[in-house]
């Protein structure tokens, strides 16, 4: 397609005199490359008794940027120094040339037919269940893209699968066995699900946790702490600058919007600091707001999780008393005050930290947040204990003795993000047999003030069933949890791989090298949407924009990569036409994970869309992906279209 490239130059002459208007000269030459385009020049000058104004006598004080264009085929122009005007013609998306290819492989006479169709959805589509009445069906329902009766052009056939319905997770329902214990499945698990920002001096909300549980979350925690009148219970970041929220207020809106997105249970984690009276009044308003929903067990310990479908819209309270918390705080309280703000936390743009790498660890906090030495139940209130369904405790002793895995009943443990990392070098088998009757919760270590987050992989690879995440700390490492729990249906329940699951003296060791048990090919055609849901001048001031596609493995070290495509420049439907091959070990853990950017020359590249995908859940064939914002929205236009494979 041709774009139009037209500059207009003014020249200003600083203390000028007699200057009585411009005259207009319009010189036209041909295109530089890049813009494939002809290029024309409107040069505004001074009278020709007038010298041409030195360099230093020319106005660039001011750059800005305007854009206006009616629609995706209008011309979009650009504002350069009040004084150049660079316009381009928006031509609509058109089929890459893989996409050709593909077309021309199975079309007749420049048309896909019924009969081509269905080759094309068994063999590149791996629908092996599909017809050719099907494959009628489909081009009768997209008529409205057809130029000719007997089937698909190659137009109509790129807008197909543009447009395409079938999603790239299979299936887009869930589908996975709900039956099995707690333990046997990864739980979208939140951190502080009530601080709107930083972990220091930010405002508590019920609104985060609204957000969370519509996000499909499905454990929040809450710190629970008198007021100061010691009446009434508040939530609240201890001995920190948050400003409280009422309890009440947060269990009301957990209750109101908790199975908005899925109807399995919904976890409510107690950080516990209360006098055993308002234990008593936390245990009333619990019975008042959630009543027969929440569920209660008929003995103290449980020998057994439950599974997820048997709590179908039931609420659960994991704690335990708190006077196991009295000395963590002391030691959390301790460690804050000698520590400063992590210089390696990430915005959008750091990069997720490798499992297992080494790192000088000395300033790290590793103070438990809920679980503390000994277990002291004296002084609880009876009817707050009552509550308890998933018990929480480390015991006696150090890590071996915290991983004892006891026959006649279950519990949850819970590791700092440092504490884990250090456990798995010398107790990875044991942390993964742990996990296979009890919980373990990984929380974000306490110099996270900033409510970023750790590389989630660590947990999920030894089994841990609750990765808890600030779920305002938006990053890649967010980027990563999201796309787990888009796995199953977005339930917020994912089964864990049989092998983290099962084995006697054998189990899973995560340090182990394992061979390659598939190759996942991955083609990158092209992008389109970003011109509806993106300003015009959000990428460049100068000109539409150059994107390139960053995308990479997030799983087990042996699979973790990252490549990058080329950049198309100066458009907004690029088509990159790339493929990529990943090598893995253990597919059963793999996220394929896909970012745009924009190519930035002066400042850092912007942000164009992000998604995550479990390659367990991949649907072959050529595929519409949607993106994602940096906070994990989908956006209403910007997808790539992509080819997925394995050998």
């Amino acid at each position: 397609m041709i774009a139009t490239l037209k500059f207009e130059i003014r020249w200003q002459l600083h203390g000028a005199q007699n200057i009585h208007g411009p005259h207009i000269v319009t010189i036209s030459t041909v295109d530089p490359p890049q813009f494939n385009s002809i290029q024309s020049m409107t040069t505004h000058i001074l009278p020709s008794s007038h010298a041409k104004p030195p360099s230093d006598q020319i106005s660039r004080s001011s750059f800005s940027c305007n854009s206006s264009s009616s629609s995706p085929m209008s011309k979009q122009t650009y504002t350069v120094c009040f004084c150049f005007r660079r316009r381009f013609r928006i031509p609509a998306a058109q089929p890459p040339a893989g996409i050709k290819s593909v077309f021309d492989k199975y079309a007749v006479n420049d048309h896909m037919s019924a009969d081509c169709l269905q080759r094309f959805l068994v063999e590149v589509q791996k629908e092996e269940k599909a017809t050719v009445e099907g494959a009628e069906a489909i081009i009768m329902n997209n008529s409205s893209l057809m130029f000719h009766r007997k089937g698909f052009n190659v137009d109509a056939f790129f807008r197909y699968l543009l447009a395409s319905s079938v999603p790239v997770l299979s299936p887009h329902s869930i589908h996975q066995d709900m039956t099995a214990p707690l333990s046997h499945y990864y739980i979208f698990t939140g951190h502080n699900s009530y601080l709107t920002g930083n972990q220091l001096s930010s405002d508590c909300s019920d609104v985060p946790i609204i957000q969370a549980l519509e996000k499909g979350v499905r454990v929040i925690e809450l710190d629970i702490w008198p007021n100061s009148t010691n009446d009434d219970v508040l939530v609240l970041h201890g001995m920190t600058l948050t400003s409280p929220v009422e309890l009440s207020k947060c269990f009301m809106s957990i209750k109101t919007h908790a199975f908005v997105a899925s109807d399995y249970p919904v976890v409510i984690t107690l950080e516990d600091h209360l006098t055993t009276e308002l234990q008593a009044k936390v245990a009333e308003m619990v019975h008042q707001i959630f009543g027969d929903k929440l569920f209660t067990p008929d003995k103290e310990c449980l020998d057994e999780f439950p599974s997820p479908e048997s709590l179908k819209k039931r609420f659960i309270i994991s704690t335990k008393p708190p006077k196991e918390y009295l000395k963590a705080e002391k030691t959390k309280d301790k460690g804050n005050e000698s520590h400063e703000k992590d210089s390696s936390t990430e915005a959008w743009g750091g990069e997720i930290p490798n499992a297992f790498d080494d790192k000088d660890d000395s300033d790290d906090d590793d103070s438990d947040d809920d679980d503390n030495d000994d277990l002291h139940i004296g002084d609880v209130a009876p009817e707050y204990r009552s509550l308890i369904a998933i018990h929480a405790g480390k015991g006696k002793g150090g890590l071996d003795d915290w991983l004892k895995v006891d026959p006649d009943k279950v519990r949850r443990l819970s590791l700092s993000e440092h504490e884990l990392e250090k456990a798995a070098k010398t107790h990875g088998p044991q942390i993964v047999r742990f996990t296979q009757r009890n919980i373990l919760r990984v929380y974000p270590k306490g110099i996270r003030f900033d409510s970023s987050n750790y590389n989630p992989l660590v947990g999920w690879m030894h089994g841990a069933q609750m990765v808890a995440f600030n779920m305002q700390g938006y990053g890649r490492s967010l980027w990563l949890m999201q796309g787990m729990f888009r796995g199953n249906g977005g339930c917020g329940y994912v089964k864990k791989p049989d092998f983290l699951l099962t084995g006697g003296h054998e189990v899973f060791d995560p340090l182990v090298k394992l061979p390659v048990k598939i190759k996942l090919k991955v083609t990158i055609f092209m992008g389109e949407g970003w011109y509806y849901d993106f300003k015009h001048t959000h990428f460049d001031a100068y000109s539409p924009p150059d994107f390139y596609v960053r995308i990479g493995i997030g799983g087990v070290p042996d699979d973790t990569i990252m490549k990058k495509s080329k950049t198309v420049e100066d458009s907004w439907s690029p088509a990159w036409d790339e493929e990529f091959e990943f090598e893995l070990t253990v597919p059963e853990l793999a996220l394929l994970r896909i970012e745009v950017h924009e190519n930035d020359i002066s400042e850092k590249d912007d942000f164009g869309g992000q998604t995550c995908l479990p390659v367990r859940e991949i649907n072959k064939g050529i595929r519409p992906v949607p993106l994602y914002s940096q906070e994990g929205d989908k956006y209403p236009s910007v997808k790539l279209l992509m080819l997925f494979d394995t050998v």
